[in-house]
């Protein structure tokens, strides 16, 4: 079969399933084939073997059923990085890259900084601020054991050696006699009854990386309670949130005695990072 017939047919299939559906189709036929997208506009009439069109049609299958191209690729960008994914933790999103952005407007390029990134999954907040602020330390911590491995992989997969990974429960590994300049978190922050949970892509990504109770917000709270023992003077701690969230975020950073509490919008206008300084009490 023709590759320009195969993604149209592709595309009609996808189409009612995806908003996407002509990247999908592109996407998966390149996977498949070992090429990039930009190849079917040069070779639409190029002829696919009888195995990678039945290779094509399987992914085709699970994408039909609402899997995300992320895990059927085995990986996704973010930031500057390339990065493995799988099932065990959260596919990196975009409106995440905002809480990188703004941890680079608190810590200059040229500090020497100890960075931690709490419930780190692939390592992409992590890892990206291991490539913008060569000359720190970054530290990230999960408690999935599949997706510390994932991480450690991401670090090799793109040649960065300041960043290290630990199994821990937010804290429990940690030393707070080594405290940190920053740290980051895109903690669970969805609630258990959100019918969101149910629809897209989070259908197939770990609830426990979802999901928190209290209203989404236990995980963040307990960070903000312990945080400022691992914290140097003057630090900062980040999180991103949900989008109706940062008020209640706000509220807990100042009552725990934070300062400097501001919020951020993401790309589509909505409070998606708040972050606050920790302040030693003279």
């Amino acid at each position: 079969m023709r590759m320009d017939e195969l993604l149209k047919g592709a595309f009609q299939r996808l189409s009612s399933v995806s908003d996407t559906a002509q990247l999908d189709a592109q996407l998966l036929l390149a996977h498949v084939l070992g090429v990039s997208t930009s190849y079917f506009y040069t070779w639409p009439e190029k002829e696919v073997s009888a195995i990678d069109v039945e290779r094509f049609y399987t992914l085709l299958v699970r994408r039909e059923l609402g899997e995300p191209v992320a895990y059927l690729l085995g990986q996704q960008s973010f930031w500057s990085l390339d990065l493995e994914v799988a099932p065990c933790t959260l596919i990196p999103r975009a409106d995440t890259e905002r809480l990188v952005e703004v941890a680079l407007t608190v810590l200059p390029k040229n500090k020497v900084a100890r960075i931690l990134d709490l419930g780190t999954g692939t390592g992409a907040i992590a890892l990206s601020l291991a490539v913008e602020l060569p000359q720190s330390t970054v530290v990230g911590v999960d408690l999935i054991e599949e997706a510390v491995a994932l991480a450690k992989r991401n670090a090799i997969r793109n040649r960065l050696d300041n960043a290290t990974f630990l199994q821990s429960s937010w804290f429990d590994a940690l030393d707070a006699c080594e405290p940190f300049n920053l740290i980051v978190s895109n903690p669970p922050y969805i609630d258990p009854d959100d019918e969101h949970l149910s629809q897209g892509d989070v259908r197939f990504e770990p609830k426990s990386a979802l999901v928190a109770d209290n209203h989404g917000m236990a995980d963040i709270e307990h960070i903000i309670n312990i945080a400022s023992n691992f914290m140097a003077p003057d630090a900062y701690l980040m999180f991103e949130h949900g989008y109706d969230q940062a008020s209640y975020v706000q509220a807990c950073l100042i009552e725990a005695g934070f300062v400097a509490v501001e919020s951020f919008q993401d790309l589509g206008g909505n409070d998606r990072v708040t972050i606050g300084q920790y302040s030693v009490k003279k």
